[in-house]
């Protein structure tokens, strides 16, 4: 920015929930606990798709466009104001979060990303930047009318023995989620939500929490599906899409590995009746042996998903159950090693995946793993939950641009997107 004038203004919302600007504060981002202005490349129009949250108990923090002071900001007018973030939709990745003051005894907030929000003279402005431009999540690419909602019913009363259907259109109308929806809409990535357990303990779990105080996004899968139902869903969508995808491992159930001898069933029934389409799963690839043996049956990818490539920040998110973080290391090696595809779920959080010392120990798992790809998607949780739970103050920031620009410069055969790709 040429100077603090042209920065956004910073925005904050009244007590209905009115959102609006500050007339003369401008907007600011955090990184990790610290608070600096948004550089002009990092500024992004608000993407169609995205949601405004206000965040109660929270004080927008502005900066002063004369003095380059920041200050918190309590009331306006005499009423009291709460900060306001943006939630970015699919394929976007954030630079900065949401600068805000929280104060004492406040709730918890829900499992979302808090990316920094302004408004200027052309509209709100966030800071991130598209980096999937595969438009299979994009709000306006769904159709209107309710194909996707007649489709799941007509599916589910042609096929009234698979629960798997019955729980994935349940998902589809009642959670609008974008690969349910897909899934009966026949095309892109269709989910195959397949565990009710799971061998980790994520702060951040969207599907399960006891007793946290979070709320859960969604209802976890309280079913395990047999083989057949499981492939079942896998041939359907692979019978009525092209570029056909399939993937374990969703939001709505657990770790897919404590299940893996009935996906290793279901992958052997898919693969006895058609070579076509590719079979992905979403994991933290805890269980070394068991993903070779699901590579064995036909397995064609994984995605690993990663808060960081540090154990001492790893283990205090993930609460490993039971594995290791070299298990996990050692599960990349072996599907590299099998020929198999392998992305790296990077859960991005400005202020620690842009640290120093973190873009170091990528670097090494990077040559050490040699994955295919890296998916940049945000972590979603409260900031200061997350912050609290690694219990240690930030490094030096890189910033998330300049990260991004040097894993490209470091590996350039190494893909940078959002979502998993079909192989066949």
């Amino acid at each position: 920015m040429s100077s603090f004038h042209d920065l956004p203004h910073m925005v904050m919302a009244d007590s209905q929930g009115s959102i609006f600007e500050h007339p003369v504060l401008r907007m600011v981002g955090r990184t990790g606990w610290s608070f600096r202005p948004p550089r002009e490349e990092e500024l992004l129009p608000l993407p169609s798709g995205s949601d405004l949250h206000t965040l109660p108990g929270r004080r927008p923090v502005g900066l002063h466009p004369e003095t380059g002071r920041t200050f918190t900001v309590t009331t306006f007018k005499g009423q009291p104001v709460t900060a306001v973030s943006a939630f970015l939709p699919p394929a976007h990745t954030s630079y900065l979060t949401a600068a805000f003051h929280r104060g004492e005894g406040v709730p918890i907030l829900p499992l979302y990303a808090y990316t920094a929000l302004g408004w200027s003279p052309e509209g709100f402005m966030v800071t991130g930047v598209r980096v999937d431009p595969d438009p299979r999540q994009d709000l306006d690419h769904f159709p209107e009318g309710g194909v996707d909602t007649r489709n799941a019913e007509l599916i589910v009363r042609k096929k009234p023995g698979n629960r798997l259907f019955r729980h994935l259109s349940h998902c589809c109308n009642v959670y609008r989620c974008p690969a349910a929806r897909n899934l009966f809409l026949g095309r892109y990535e269709a989910p195959l939500p397949t565990s009710t357990a799971c061998n980790s303990r994520c702060i951040g779990c969207i599907s399960y929490q006891d007793n946290t105080g979070v709320p859960c996004s969604q209802d976890r899968i309280d079913f395990v599906p047999t083989p057949e139902e499981v492939a079942e869903v896998a041939l359907w969508h692979i019978g009525h899409c092209e570029k056909a995808l399939v993937s374990f491992g969703q939001g709505c159930e657990g770790e897919p590995l404590t299940s893996w001898k009935v996906i290793e069933r279901a992958i052997r029934i898919i693969r006895n009746k058609t070579s076509e389409g590719t079979i992905n799963l979403n994991t933290n690839a805890s269980m070394p042996g068991a993903l070779e043996a699901l590579f064995e049956a036909g397995l064609d990818s994984i995605r690993v998903s990663l808060n960081s490539a540090r154990p001492a920040l790893y283990n205090p998110y993930f609460q490993p159950v039971n594995y290791t973080f070299e298990e996990v290391i050692r599960s990349m090696e072996i599907a590299r090693e099998k020929g198999r595809f392998v992305s790296l779920n990077y859960f991005v959080f400005p202020g620690i995946t842009d640290e120093e010392e973190e873009f170091t120990a990528l670097e090494e798992l990077v040559n050490r793993t040699r994955p295919d790809m890296i998916q940049w998607r945000n972590l979603n949780i409260d900031p200061d939950l997350y912050l609290e739970c690694l219990d240690r103050e930030a490094g030096p920031p890189l910033g998330m641009l300049n990260l991004l620009e040097m894993m490209r410069s470091r590996f350039p055969d190494l893909r940078h997107g959002y979502f998993n790709p079909a192989l066949r």
